[in-house]
């Protein structure tokens, strides 16, 4: 089927003198996650996660992943004859080399300049332009080709309200401006999803797990404009009460498909927008009269930056996921062998648990319940039919969250269900050292992401041993689970804004792992929200503190390997976990509870 399809495209390509055609894993917006309409990649490889580029030659295909992927692309892509290269592997080329060295004179890249993004397009011209070849931007190829392709749908949206937001949406459009005469620009140009619903303080159902909706946004020093809601401007999707508060909000409604008619007319401008989010067609239809001020988008750091409101309700909605976290174990615990149990059916009970809690939204990203082996595969997703039986032996990695109107979680806890061999003990017993290591730093303001990474990668480096994945990302307010610019990784990504400098406010995820190819994975994840410490002569000093609020299992810890200090973190943090949680049980399920937040000797 895969060859099938790669070989209508091929045709297409030639009809349309296109040698190369790239795919990339994106939305009009560079959105992480996409609706169906824009799953092109996986419908012409039939890799299903959710980061990857698709090089199409005439002769050949390659589709780059990083390494939270490559043991789910190797088997998504047996058969299909697509070569598979493992990004950041010694030997492996990047994309942009592969193009250097498969692209022969003269030859035509193409690809949908709505789904590229700019910067990533300027590096593709210039290995182009070294090949006296040329650029096709301005065709959905692939999209073309596509038989029974998703319709692009709008859905409505819905306020999000002071009480959740903490700050109104005039005073977030005001904030921008006064960016803006910062930087010398009259207009600024938004096109990225999460920004524009922060900025606005919509909500809207256009992305699954992303509580977002389609749109660009227009600012000026007197007006804002909103590109949404489909051809008529949101009127037959958005209710009276989102247009009269955007009435009320000065934001002028338009139809979603009137932005690229918009922006050829934008004349003798200093306009505001960051070329590392924007399209390469915005880019190219912007009109010569426009100068281009290139920055991160003003947004980006103001909505990683939870003001006391979201704070305090991002508190609330971790004890409500919590005690949603714990039910499942203990049910996981009770009921493992004596009831049939699959991936599947298990993550469907947990979400259940979660749908029982007050704002309750959805999920903020599709639950990783993955057992044995299965858990080895970062990112696994399990379905029905297709996935493994649950038993009463081995470990369950389970990496799930939910979107609540006071924020969005994201948790990860490996449950032992029965025995467990000596090296998955170990294992578990590192990776728990490495999450309790980094989230007890103390640190100086001026840190970033990067400065912190070893105190959880240390605990592996000094075994010869690595995880192939960033140990924390930041998390929106009821938006994406992924968010940038603050994170935690050993290296600086100069393609990517996540090397923020850490400041009261960023919740960060926490979450080192190991994974072993075809025999078990452990993952231990919490957020934690960055705040202000002691101030002195030395300077100001930060500290994480937990938002995460669940029992680790200590049947997976070997207790010899721990150090005083582990033994000392971990029993404060189960101290925390049971005096929160204990209210909200009782009987069998609170004695349960004290029992496994117990005190380790």
């Amino acid at each position: 089927m895969i060859q099938e399809r790669l070989s209508r495209l091929r045709e297409n390509m030639q009809k349309a003198g296109i040698d190369w055609y790239l795919i990339p894993t994106s939305d009009y917006h560079d959105s992480e996650y996409v609706s169906d309409f824009f799953m092109v990649r996986k419908y012409f490889s039939g890799f299903t996660g959710s980061a990857g580029t698709l090089a199409v030659g005439q002769e050949e295909a390659a589709l780059f992943t990083d390494g939270r992927y490559f043991i789910q692309a190797e088997k998504e892509l047996a058969g299909t004859k697509i070569r598979l290269m493992k990004t950041g592997e010694k030997g492996v080329p990047t994309l942009k080399e592969y193009l250097g060295l498969s692209l022969k004179e003269g030859q035509v890249l193409g690809f949908d300049g709505r789904v590229v993004k700019a910067d990533d397009a300027k590096s593709y011209a210039e290995i182009v332009n070294k090949k006296q070849g040329k650029i096709v931007w301005d065709r959905d190829i692939a999209g073309e080709v596509w038989e029974g392709r998703p319709e692009l749908v709008h859905g409505p949206v819905f306020v999000l309200e002071d009480v959740y937001s903490g700050e109104g949406a005039l005073s977030k459009i005001g904030r921008v401006r006064e960016k803006m005469k910062e930087e010398g620009a009259a207009m600024h140009i938004l096109t990225a999803l999460d920004d524009i619903a922060w900025l606005l303080n919509l909500r809207g159902d256009d992305v699954a797990c992303c509580p977002v909706a389609l749109a660009y946004a227009v600012i000026t020093m007197e007006k804002t404009l909103l590109f949404a809601g489909g051809n008529t401007g949101g009127l037959e999707v958005w209710n009276s009460r989102v247009r009269q508060y955007l009435k009320e909000n000065k934001v002028t409604l338009l139809p979603y498909d009137d932005f690229y008619r918009f922006v050829p007319q934008i004349q003798e401008e200093k306009v505001l927008l960051c070329g590392g989010r924007i399209s390469y067609r915005l880019l190219k239809e912007l009109p010569p009269s426009v100068t281009l001020i290139d920055r991160p988008n003003p947004t980006a750091l103001m909505k990683a930056v939870k003001n006391p409101t979201e704070m305090e309700n991002l508190r609330k909605a971790h004890l409500k996921d919590g005690i949603a976290v714990t039910r499942f174990m203990y049910w996981l615990k009770k009921n493992v062998g004596k009831i049939p149990m699959t991936e599947v059916s298990a993550a469907a009970h947990l979400e259940s648990l979660r749908r029982q809690e007050e704002h309750f939204i959805e999920p903020s990203f599709e639950t990783i319940c993955a057992y044995g082996a299965n858990g080895a595969i970062v990112h696994y997703s399990a379905a029905a039919g297709a996935c493994a039986e649950i038993r009463p032996e081995g470990l369950l990695m389970v990496d799930s969250g939910g979107h609540y109107l006071e924020g969005t979680t994201d948790i990860t806890r490996t449950f032992v269900l029965g025995g467990i061999t000596k090296e998955m003990k170990e294992h578990f017993t590192l990776v728990l050292r490495a999450m309790l290591n980094l989230k007890s730093t103390r640190f100086l303001h001026g840190c970033r992401g990067v400065n912190l990474d070893i105190r959880a990668r240390e605990i592996f480096w000094e075994r010869g041993l690595d995880y192939k994945h960033g140990t924390g990302h930041g998390v929106g307010y009821l938006l994406n689970v992924h968010e940038g610019p603050n994170s935690f990784r050993w290296r600086l990504m100069p393609d990517y804004q996540d090397n923020a400098v850490l400041e009261e406010g960023m919740v960060t995820t926490d979450e080192p792992g190991i994974y072993i190819e075809g025999s078990h994975g452990v993952r231990i994840e919490n957020e934690l929200l960055c705040r202000k410490g002691e101030s002195n002569e030395n300077g100001q000093f930060m500290y994480f503190e937990d938002l995460t609020y669940v029992p680790v299992d200590l049947e997976g810890v070997e207790v010899s390997l721990l150090e005083e200090k582990d033994k000392e973190r971990l029993n404060a943090y189960h101290r925390e976990v049971f005096e929160k949680l204990s209210p909200y049980f009782e009987g069998e399920e609170l004695n349960w509870l004290k029992e496994v937040t117990r005190a380790v000797t």
